[in-house]
């Protein structure tokens, strides 16, 4: 079997649903980007004379997902934090976001590509405006995104088109460039209807028609706050029970939030298979609650992790959420082994790539892109080193370690960022970029 680059490490930890770790490995990445062989070096294929070979001390593993993101808000970031969610949107974001151009978004996004980068975080789900602009960002860093064009039927954002046409434009770019493009495939499109209260029921139906007919995913927020969808629930009993009657769940879906939940609602999504990206931090912040992730999981419910936007978090640093994911299982459970360190370990990884309905990340495994994480362990997170049980290095990896100990990464085999600085674009000039952008926002 040959390699284009074989990765050397003390430690693999690939994210298998066992969690396993791996001692004295190597990860094998193919000329296309992805991974050949995963396992200890005493069992590797033998290394042909034109592969490359790079030793890193530390552990690898493979990129975290931010399933549910708004990452171009990083030029808002800070604007009205100490408003409850409703208004916050109302008063203060989307009319600034109605003053957005196209190269403030690229701006915005870059910079939290980068950001992301530095946390470890290779892929992120997207919901947002001027898809072209967010795209091009990604791949100028290098980072992969799943990107949603955000529909949604408010007086502050009309420049940007009906709902109608808002989906029809994603049609057309879907059925012209396909679902995944890219090197690497690193770009996946979809379709983001914001919610079941900032548009009409017909809106709902025509985007899950139009998603089911090109096998692309809908991503859109569910019950996040009690407040937001009174109407829905009067008249249909919960908003997945109106997507559900709108038909949908008969397609891809990830639901971003899904904090207030029932049991029925719970039950729906697992008999339908509706991925769910749970965002704490900004849940928490936001006073909207949390959601019931120990009852998720349990009940076999795809769950990965997000961020939601930069200037509600107020970061894209998705170790945050996943120590926050554990600590709030625990808490709210009263329940000290709810959440385990490996479970919320995958949760940020294999369970992100399950709630997209992608079985080509999230995993160091033979066959997936190499989107790969470097760990390094000089550190005092990692002061008692390697040479200890299995479980004390992930508690250490999850509890300890956060994104100050991400060195490199590599996404489908093309390393993107190398000593904590991003190999493709010059951090400093994103910054300054972003600043000049988010100095137009504000007038």
């Amino acid at each position: 079997m040959s390699f284009a680059l074989r990765l050397h490490a003390p430690m693999v930890l690939p994210c298998d649903p066992g969690c396993s770790v791996i001692r004295d490995a190597v990860v094998d990445i193919d000329e296309d980007g992805r991974i050949a062989y995963c396992g200890p070096r005493t069992e590797a294929p033998e290394r042909p004379h034109d592969g490359d070979v790079r030793e890193c001390g530390g552990i690898l593993m493979p990129g975290l997902i931010n399933a549910h993101a708004h990452s171009p808000m990083t030029l808002l970031r800070g604007m009205g934090g100490d408003l409850p969610l409703l208004r916050w949107l109302r008063e203060v974001i989307w009319p600034a976001e109605a003053r957005l151009r196209p190269s403030d978004i690229r701006a915005g996004m870059e910079l939290g590509c980068v950001e992301m980068l530095r946390a470890g975080v290779t892929t992120s789900a997207e919901m947002y405006f001027d898809g072209e602009a967010v795209v091009d960002a990604a791949l100028a860093v290098g980072s992969r995104v799943v990107y949603g064009a955000a529909v949604i039927a408010t007086p502050e954002l009309d420049k940007l088109g009906g709902w109608q046409g808002l989906v029809d434009n994603m049609s057309r770019w879907i059925d012209a460039d396909g679902l995944r493009f890219g090197p690497g495939e690193r770009v996946e499109l979809a379709y983001g209807p914001h919610s079941a209260y900032t548009l009409p029921p017909e809106a709902l139906q025509t985007i899950g028609e139009h998603a089911q007919e090109r096998g692309a995913l809908v991503h859109t927020h569910v019950a996040e706050t009690l407040a937001e969808d009174v109407e829905q629930r009067k008249q249909y009993g919960s908003v997945p029970a109106l997507l559900e009657k709108l038909g949908v769940l008969d397609g891809r879906v990830l639901a971003a939030h899904g904090v207030h939940l029932s049991d029925d609602d719970i039950a729906l999504f697992a008999r339908r298979g509706v991925g769910v990206a749970h965002c704490p931090g900004s849940n928490a912040k936001l006073a909207s609650g949390t959601a019931r992730l120990v009852d998720l999981l349990a009940a076999g419910v795809p769950v990965g992790l997000g961020t939601d936007g930069p200037s509600s978090n107020d970061d894209l640093d998705l170790w945050e959420e996943v120590q926050l994911a554990g600590l709030f299982a625990r808490t709210t459970t009263g329940d000290a082994t709810a959440l385990t360190a490996g479970a919320a370990l995958l949760a940020a990884t294999r369970g992100g790539a399950e709630a997209l309905h992608r079985d080509d990340i999230g995993a160091l495994e033979p066959g997936r892109w190499a989107d790969i994480v470097h760990i390094d362990v000089d550190n005092p997170a990692f002061a008692t080193g390697l040479d200890v049980p299995d479980e004390q290095i992930v508690a250490n990896v999850v509890w300890a370690a956060g994104s100050r100990c991400v060195r490199d990464a590599w996404v489908a085999g093309d390393q993107v960022l190398r000593d904590r600085e991003p190999t493709q674009v010059d951090r400093r000039a994103v910054q300054a970029a972003a600043r000049t952008a988010a100095q137009h926002i504000r007038g």
